[in-house]
């Protein structure tokens, strides 16, 4: 059953932040702070999808699970992933429009990770980017959990990325620390690093950037989310 409350709160959320200008602000794609996280992500996913097994992704279908306007899933089918074989879903009707205008031949659905409109076992890969640390609901939490883990086939991963820490000038947020996710997932086998510089310091480095961003970054303390694979037995 759907926690309606939950739901009402994440819209109203998001469309705070929307209405606040972040996308335009502290998390523009223009700022070298931003790139520079996003571009260490992609490398280290492909490489976790790698060492995994999981690549290539040609004949792999995948769903992203709060999938905003595309960006990660239209990222997997430059990586030759089928189009055919990319699912997301997400609750904010304007990020769904988005994401079908940009990647038109990919399946975008409005729907609630709760009630996930997909057959048991149908994928390979289920996708959970600053999902969880968003949701202050724990019964939401364990709904979500237990559709994906009906939806993704034995053997089949989570591919997950998400604050490990709270972060103290957003209420709408919490971090989720290695033992919680395990508690979300029972049984399945997790491996998590932690990465991603502190985002307000990397998001002022500018021209210093390149130099900087990955002698700051290797300092364990300043790094702020969880990144890596849940496999179901």
């Amino acid at each position: 059953m759907e926690t309606r409350a939950e739901v009402d709160r994440l819209r109203e959320v998001y469309q705070h932040y929307a209405a606040s200008g972040f996308g335009n602000s502290k998390w523009s794609s223009a700022n070298r702070g931003n790139q520079a996280i996003q571009r260490e992500r992609q490398l280290k996913t492909r490489e976790l999808l790698e060492r995994s097994g999981f690549l290539p992704l040609a004949d792999r279908r995948i769903l992203d699970v709060g999938c905003g306007t595309g960006e990660q899933l239209g990222l997997f089918a430059d990586w030759g992933a089928k189009p055919a074989n990319l699912f997301g879903v997400d609750l904010i009707p304007a990020r769904i429009r988005t994401a079908k205008l940009n990647f038109p031949r990919i399946t975008f659905q409005l729907a609630n990770a709760e009630s996930l409109p997909f057959r048991d076992g149908f994928f390979d890969l289920v996708v959970a980017f600053t999902v969880f640390t968003s949701i202050l609901s724990r019964q939401m939490s364990v709904n979500i959990c237990s559709e994906i883990n009906r939806v993704l086939a034995p053997g089949g991963g989570l591919l997950w990325y998400d604050f490990r820490m709270n972060n103290p000038f957003n209420k709408h947020v919490r971090g989720l620390s290695r033992a919680h996710i395990h508690r979300l997932f029972p049984g399945y086998r997790m491996s998590l690093e932690a990465v991603s510089l502190l985002p307000p310091l990397a998001r002022r480095l500018g021209a210093c950037t390149d130099r900087l961003y990955n002698p700051l970054e290797s300092l364990p303390f300043l790094r702020t989310h969880l990144l890596g694979l849940l496999t179901k037995a």
